[in-house]
Parts: C-alpha cells; sequence; structure tokens
C-alpha cells in the first residue's frame, strides 16, 4: 500500500487557521453559534476550531460531540458492532446556529446520519458543514459550507486523518493499494 501526505501538521494549522476566519466572516460575532464535533475526529478539529474562534472573539464558543452511530443507515448490515460514542450538547439546539465539523466528507452518509441526530435535539435555526477534507464520490446531495481541501480521490484509495489528539501526529495521509 502506498502512502502519500497530503497535509503536514503546519498545513492542517493553517487550514484550520483560514477555516477560523471563514467562519467569523460568515458568522461575524458569532451569536448563537456552536460548533457540534461528529465522533471522533471532528470533535477534535471542533476543539481546535473553538479555541481559534474563541481567542479572537474574547469569549467562549459553544461545543458540543455529536455520535452517530445508531443513526447510520448500515449499522445492521455491518460485520462488527459500532463503537458508540457520546453525545454531548450542552447548549440549546432550538434557534441555534450550528456548525457541524467532520474530518472527511466522502459520500454524505455521515453527514445524513449527523442531520437526522441533531434534529432528535431541537431545531436549529441552521446547519452548516465544516470539512477538513472534502474527497468527493457523493452518494446524497450534501455539500460542505467550508473545506479545508478538496481532493480528487479513487474508490480505491482512502484518506486517513491523523490528529495529535488520538494518534499522537497532525496529518492528512492517502492511501492506494
Amino acid at each position: 500500500m502506498q502512502k502519500k501526505c497530503i497535509l503536514s501538521a503546519q498545513d492542517i494549522a493553517r487550514t484550520l487557521e483560514r477555516l477560523a476566519c471563514e467562519v467569523l466572516e460568515r458568522h461575524g460575532d458569532a451569536d448563537n453559534l456552536a460548533l457540534v464535533g461528529i465522533q471522533r475526529r471532528g470533535v477534535d478539529i471542533a476543539g481546535r476550531l473553538r479555541g481559534l474562534l474563541s481567542a479572537r472573539l474574547g469569549r467562549e464558543v459553544a461545543l458540543g460531540s455529536l455520535d452517530i452511530n445508531l443513526y447510520r443507515d448500515d449499522w445492521t448490515s455491518l460485520d462488527t458492532q459500532p463503537m458508540i460514542n457520546r453525545t454531548e450538547l450542552p447548549f440549546a439546539v432550538d434557534d441555534a446556529r450550528i456548525v457541524l465539523v467532520d474530518d472527511v466528507l466522502y459520500t454524505g452518509r455521515t453527514i445524513r446520519s449527523a442531520l437526522e441526530a441533531i434534529l432528535d435535539y431541537g431545531r436549529p435555526e441552521r446547519v452548516e458543514l465544516l470539512v477538513l477534507v472534502d474527497r468527493g464520490h457523493r452518494e446524497l446531495p450534501i455539500h460542505a459550507d467550508y473545506v479545508g481541501k478538496s481532493l480528487t480521490t479513487g474508490r480505491d484509495e482512502q484518506v486517513n486523518v491523523l490528529v495529535s489528539e488520538r494518534d499522537g501526529d497532525d496529518a492528512v495521509m492517502l492511501l492506494r493499494r
């Protein structure tokens, strides 16, 4: 299997800075804004974005985490049982402006599951999507509002996002079989 580094730790840091600026350009003072990371690496990325946004705003931005495993459309056909993580939304979802954060956007099925999960907690004013990597191959009509890096990939390729919080290092790797 061939590995190629698409984004280094420095590239990821710069990309997150840019994405934070894009969120602030769209949301100004960020009133009623909440970041919601999709378990697992989306939570880590959302945490970093929160730090960047909070530093610029001089106040904390709401942060939550979302586990979508029970909302997956394939969980009954998986060979193994999904690992259930925690959902924590310590803010009112009703009328919030939510930026949903994930590491990789691929088919769109994870995001569909996340939207369904969020709606179980209330009705936000709006939901936007921020992803570190968009690799294409959509199966559902879903797009990201904020994209760190767009990649053209083959279906036989895999995009792995490594974050220091879980993996000890930051990198985006493209794996080819």
